[in-house]
């Protein structure tokens, strides 16, 4: 290893470690925020307890082990995964724009997922639906985009197709929402849509996360050679990259890793499009620098949200629709912030 490779190790990993101890830190704030306060101590003793396995079923431990822990995991679980899966897409796609929100994806796994719930089947089988879906949308988008002939920025094509997609997607979700029973799933598949931790389970933890591990191991294995999808295909394939093969791999991983959290959290858009370019502001876009920044500050930033959605005011507000009206104006500063290409 060369003395420039050493010291950028260093600096990442100085990064990384900062990243984790600022996170830490915000989980263990954001544990004592609720109906019911908590003071630091108090969760550092619930947290200390649940890894000795020394539980008092105090009130306080079972405030923070039963009700704020698995609904903060999941707030980590769900932010990581989409902004990693937007980092995967806007690199594979050579396009900024491109979200699992834009691209179709998130509307393709809410299709699935209202479908599940419509047919009343269990968690898994939700699920297996939104990611079916969802890899169903962006292989449409994606050959769409290359049907389209004689157009001088495929980058527009393949953006519209995929609102095109989402569109068709979304009027599907319609369709089952008109038709689902008023008392039953329609009020599920309402609440679902707006996007929310709010009773999330340990069971709906273990049934989410290995997928997003199986989804996520690739990317970090593979993170140096998704710098060269950068590049054009003619280059990619001179420096032996089988570029065909390596975005399905891609693909596939990215999109297993948003039905799976879109199926336990609902919609949550807007997460997937700005922290991948929150993390090249801070790192570059090399993406094996830009991969562990972009997993950090998505869990982070979701986690805050979650705190604000459900402490800012008397009743909770929905975390889809929190995450709107904070995500649309930072995405607007981005914009103006850009003065140069985001490669």
């Amino acid at each position: 290893m060369t003395l420039s490779g050493g010291v950028s190790a260093m600096r990442t990993g100085a990064w990384a470690a900062g990243g984790l101890g600022a996170i830490f830190l915000l989980f263990c704030i954001a544990a004592t925020v609720g109906q019911y306060p908590l003071s630091i101590a108090e969760v550092l003793t619930a947290l200390g307890s649940l890894l000795s396995g020394a539980e008092t079923g105090s009130a306080a431990e079972t405030v923070v082990l039963n009700i704020r822990l698995p609904r903060l995991a999941a707030a980590l679980l769900v932010g990581l995964a989409l902004a990693a899966s937007g980092a995967t897409y806007q690199t594979v796609f050579r396009n900024p724009l491109v979200a699992p929100d834009i691209l179709g994806v998130s509307a393709g796994a809410g299709l699935g997922a209202v479908t599940a719930i419509f047919l009343s089947l269990p968690v898994p089988m939700i699920q297996a639906f939104a990611f079916v879906f969802g890899l169903l949308a962006v292989i449409v988008v994606y050959f769409m985009s290359k049907l389209v002939r004689g157009v001088h920025d495929p980058i527009l094509v393949l953006v519209l197709s995929g609102v095109v997609i989402g569109a068709v997607m979304g009027a599907g979700i319609s369709v089952l929402t008109y038709l689902a029973d008023p008392y039953d799933q329609l009020p599920a598949i309402t609440f679902w849509l707006m996007g929310s931790l709010a009773g999330i389970t340990f069971d709906d933890l273990m049934a989410a996360w290995p997928p997003v591990l199986a989804g996520i191991v690739p990317l970090f294995l593979l993170r140096w050679r998704i710098n060269l999808m950068a590049l054009d295909e003619e280059e990619a394939r001179a420096l032996g990259v089988e570029t065909g093969r390596l975005r399905v791999v891609l693909v596939v991983a990215a999109t297993l890793m948003t039905s799976s959290v879109v199926a336990i959290s609902g919609t949550v858009g807007w997460v997937g499009l700005i922290i991948p370019h929150v993390a090249r502001f801070l790192v570059g876009p090399e993406f094996s620098r830009l991969l562990p920044a972009t997993v950090l500050i998505g869990a982070g930033y979701l986690l805050l949200v979650d705190t604000i959605a459900r402490s800012s005011a008397g009743i909770e507000i929905p975390i889809g629709i929190l995450n709107a009206f904070i995500g649309a104006p930072l995405f607007l500063w981005i914009l103006a912030r850009a003065r140069r290409s985001w490669r």
